[in-house]
């Protein structure tokens, strides 16, 4: 159990008006906060951020004040924190004043602190320079932040946060859509930009790497291309809207260790394409990657991805063991 966990368990413990009141399973808050049920069942896991009545063998379920809990999380990784700051930040903010305060989490110690510093600093100067419309700021800014933060980490902190605002913003006034369409040209440029050649990779059988049918969502697909191959991990990249027929042909092929498809939305993770893939010699990993295959009903032979940090790490492990 986390310390964040130990810290509000100790002062908040459940009451009997806690127990009457309405609560909601994991997939009924996953629905409306927009994230994945395994993400929140990752964010309890490792950061205590939960419901707090839940014990060992009962099914999670969340009052309104956990809830809260989450859409502070929320807000705080939408302003550029990590997780773990986020969590801290939502448990702190409802810890009642009376009682000790949580304590913040101690990994990474100052280089933790500057790190968020650093990836804080890059957020704000991103949003000047694309609300400036400056090409060149913006991708500078975003292949400084790769070098000191990484891919993965630069995605998820720094350009999803400002992609998130920029697109909320039109939603809400019909303003900043060509702000938003510059940001993703610079973030696929500077993507390629930092992906390297690899030559000598670490893995015997390629990473095929697509999006699929009709799925033309396809930025999150180059970083992870450009995460694998800064580990040495050699891939293949078919990109946006691939056919099965296509991908059916590619397999047969190139013999992959690895298949990864990408779907954004939904209406496009149609899980027959998996039934399509054919059967080589050598066994191929299957994963369907991305938001859009959350509530999708999948085959036991395929992997589920719930973010790009999973996915990076879960095909590294299985394609260089392999």
């Amino acid at each position: 159990m986390s310390d964040h966990r130990r810290a509000l368990e100790a002062v908040i413990a459940p009451t009997a008006r806690q127990e009457d009141e309405e609560t909601l399973p994991v997939a009924a808050v996953a629905r409306r906060l927009g994230v994945a049920p395994a993400t929140l069942r990752t964010w309890d896991r490792r950061y205590g951020i939960g419901p707090m009545a839940h014990t060992t063998g009962r099914h999670r379920r969340y009052t309104h004040d956990d809830i809260a809990r989450l859409e502070l999380m929320q807000q705080a990784l939408l302003r550029g924190a990590t997780p773990a700051e986020a969590a801290f930040h939502a448990l702190r903010a409802t810890t009642p004043p009376e009682q000790p305060e949580v304590v913040a989490p101690r990994e990474g110690g100052p280089s933790l602190l500057r790190e968020f510093s650093t990836r804080s600093a890059s957020v704000l100067g991103l949003s000047r320079a694309a609300m400036a419309m400056d090409t060149v700021a913006i991708q500078q800014l975003i292949a400084d932040s790769i070098d000191a933060l990484g891919v993965v980490v630069v995605w998820n902190d720094v350009l999803r946060p400002v992609m998130a605002a920029l697109s909320s913003r039109w939603e809400q006034s019909g303003e900043c859509v060509e702000v938003e369409h510059l940001v993703h040209e610079c973030t696929l440029a500077a993507m390629i930009g930092a992906t390297p050649m690899v030559t000598a990779p670490r893995n015997p059988r390629t990473v095929l790497l697509c999006c699929a049918p009709d799925e033309r969502h396809s930025l999150p697909l180059y970083v992870l291309r450009a995460a694998l191959a800064r580990e040495g991990i050699g891939t293949l990249m078919l990109g946006a809207a691939l056919p099965t027929s296509a991908l059916a042909a590619a397999v047969r092929r190139t013999g992959p260790a690895a298949v990864a498809v990408w779907a954004q939305l939904p209406r496009f993770a149609e899980s027959a394409l998996f039934e399509e893939v054919p059967r080589t010699r050598q066994r191929v990993r299957l994963f369907a990657c991305g938001p859009g295959w959350f509530t999708t009903d999948l085959p036991d032979r395929v992997d589920r991805l719930d973010d790009l940090a999973d996915a990076l790490r879960r095909i590294e492990s299985l394609v260089v063991a392999g």
